[in-house]
């Protein structure tokens, strides 16, 4: 009598194989993309969490007025230009599809009009209003 259970578990562990590699061919593009979505999410979500710590900082000498200054310290992982106008500061993103998204937080404040950017790594940013001066000043330290 001629045993055959050999022939059959090598069988079974052949086609196990062979549908395991078909899986991985079809889902490894899905993944893929996937992926890169979710990373873009974290992206916004890290440039909106920045934005409002300067916009918070913002807030907070607006409201104590002439002579008030704030300091706020951000860790940034790739270099960001921001934005700043009288009603609000934004960003500009890069998706990993090559779109670009703007992250916007309204402000208001008396803060003058211009572009500023952070380098990768910590900043140190500065929002003061001056006594004496009609606008607020927003600089890097």
């Amino acid at each position: 009598m001629l045993d055959d259970r050999g022939q059959v578990s090598l069988e079974y562990i052949l086609i196990f194989a062979v549908s395991l590699i078909i899986l991985i061919a079809f889902t490894m593009p899905f993944l893929n993309e996937t992926m890169s979505d979710t990373f873009d999410v974290s992206d916004s979500l890290k440039t909106k969490v920045d934005l409002s710590k300067i916009a918070d900082a913002i807030k907070h000498v607006y409201g104590e007025g002439e002579g008030s200054k704030q300091t706020v310290s951000i860790d940034v992982y790739k270099p960001v230009k921001i934005d700043v106008s009288n009603n609000q500061i934004s960003s500009k993103i890069k998706l990993n599809n090559n779109q670009y998204k703007v992250e916007k937080i309204n402000v208001h404040s008396k803060l003058k009009t211009g572009t500023f950017k952070l380098n990768k790594g910590k900043n140190s940013l500065v929002v003061e209003w001056p006594v004496g001066n009609e606008n607020m000043i927003l600089y890097a330290v």
